[in-house]
């Protein structure tokens, strides 16, 4: 007996707002699977957080269909807010409170009994590692501090999908991956995310598939290998252990660049398997032999500024 797929996290069809004149989503189209994580990507105001407030029920779309967890977001958004957490940009964090009562605050909002929303409470210290903190008050946290009680406020729930918007910002290095640890181990745990973040290199560590917006439009979906592939600018270097192999490749390969110093070609490439079993064919039947071989690619920061013609900052900086 075949068992029914279950159907997919997110689902939009045809999302429209617009803001007075100023349209912000201009009928962009949503498929997120369950159990994976999902980046959104765009430029300063390219509807990323409006996306974001929509799909969680913070904002009614102007036009569009929705589903969240299997439930339809205009016929059921009750039966949607109870299978989501929501992780702003701006923390939730009661800063008078102690971490444990700010957890606890969560559980008595969700309608757990007192001891099992103290079990939760206590769970979810352990989990992100604040339980010598838990009697402290929030005020006192440093910023990684504040960001995991936040998504561990989010978690008391148990919910089926997070959205995370740019959960990560202002983090110093350290702090940033442990979150991306927290974000796998959750992940491995079946919950699906909806990342929205200002690190490009973020997106490509943890997302399962990136959407890129821009104009109001999703301009690019794929892995972030797949919209890799897509910019012009990658290539394969070739090394070369002496002059003779280094002459005879010359002669067999288009190189867009030589080093004869060094002893090196550039190829045009775009990294997929079939231009590299190509390329060591042709290498292969000439018996060209080659020292060393490494693979460039374009990163996520040449993606987005080929899609959107929005130059990046320091290969940080897009919201």
């Amino acid at each position: 007996m075949t068992t029914p797929s279950r159907p997919p996290a997110i689902t939009a069809t045809g999302l429209r707002k617009s803001f007075g004149d100023h349209v912000v989503l201009d009928g962009i189209d949503l498929h997120v699977q369950r159990g994976t994580v999902f980046s959104l990507l765009g430029a300063n105001g390219a509807g990323k957080t409006t996306a974001v407030k929509i799909l969680s029920t913070l904002l009614t779309a102007d036009s569009g269909t929705v589903t969240v967890a299997g439930h339809d977001l205009a016929a059921d958004p009750d039966a949607v807010r109870a299978a989501i957490g929501v992780t702003g940009q701006f923390s939730a964090v009661d800063n008078l409170f102690t971490g444990r009562e700010n957890l606890i605050l969560m559980a008595d909002l969700h309608h757990l009994d007192r001891a099992e929303g103290r079990r939760r409470a206590d769970e979810l210290l352990d989990q992100f590692d604040l339980t010598e903190a838990a009697g402290k008050t929030a005020a006192t946290y440093s910023g990684g501090m504040r960001r995991r009680l936040d998504l561990a406020m989010t978690l008391v729930g148990d919910p089926e999908v997070i959205f995370l918007d740019e959960p990560t910002t202002g983090l110093d290095p350290r702090a940033r991956l442990r979150m991306w640890d927290i974000v796998r181990g959750l992940v491995a745990r079946g919950v699906t995310i909806f990342l929205t973040t200002q690190y490009l290199d973020e997106a490509d560590e943890l997302a399962d598939r990136v959407a890129v917006l821009n104009g109001g439009r999703v301009v690019a979906e794929g892995t972030a290998e797949e919209l890799k592939r897509r910019v012009p600018g990658g290539h394969v270097e070739l090394r070369f252990a002496d002059g003779r192999e280094f002459d005879a490749a010359t002669r067999v390969l288009a190189a867009e660049s030589r080093d004869d110093d060094a002893l090196t070609l550039r190829i045009p490439s775009d990294g997929g398997v079939h231009a590299l079993r190509t390329l060591l064919t042709r290498l292969g039947d000439e018996r060209v032999t080659v020292d060393a071989l490494t693979l460039h690619t374009p990163d996520l920061d040449d993606v987005f500024l080929a899609l959107t013609g929005n130059p990046t900052n320091e290969k940080a900086a897009i919201r």
